[in-house]
């Protein structure tokens, strides 16, 4: 986890109103902070605010909101291309930190009125793989059953309405 000391002010502004407006779990929070920490980490170095090329040593408390305004959409676009061919993220992972930069910068704008406009207002989110779902076979959906009719076995999930939709 990273220490709130070292966030800017804003950041932890943000994470505050997470918690408590926007309702977010402590792992939501956790990860926006995270995702933020990093792109404003990314940011220092692409627009020359520290020279440190090494992420975990690069300190973003000085981070300031005249570096946020600097923020376009193009050093968003550069950061989620960083993410895909230097960290070579999936695209559900771009998706969320492209999710995550979205509230972070509506806040900065709506909540805070300390953006003018909105840098992630245009920001799209990466084309997702569809998954195919996993289906049970014959045997371990009869093995499944066998265990939720036996009434000794802690394990006793299923009523008979669960039984009847798990056969629909």
């Amino acid at each position: 986890m990273i220490p709130r000391e070292k966030n800017p002010d804003f950041l932890n502004s943000f994470l505050d109103y997470s918690i408590t407006i926007l309702n977010k779990s402590p792992n939501s929070v956790k990860e926006y902070n995270y995702d933020l920490s990093n792109f404003l980490k990314f940011i220092m170095v692409r627009n020359k605010i520290t020279t440190e090329q090494d992420f975990d040593k690069i300190d973003i408390s000085s981070f300031s909101v005249n570096d946020l305004r600097a923020i376009t959409l193009d050093d968003i676009h550069a950061y989620i291309s960083h993410l895909a061919i230097d960290n070579r993220s999936k695209a559900t992972t771009r998706a969320r930190k492209i999710s995550t930069l979205r509230i972070f910068f509506k806040y900065m704008t709506v909540k805070e009125k300390i953006l003018d406009v909105n840098p992630a207002q245009n920001l799209e989110t990466p084309k997702l793989e569809k998954r195919m779902p996993k289906y049970l076979s014959l045997e371990q959906s009869q093995k499944l059953l066998k265990v939720a009719d036996n009434e000794k076995n802690r394990n006793n999930i299923f009523k008979s309405l669960d039984k009847t939709i798990f056969f629909i």
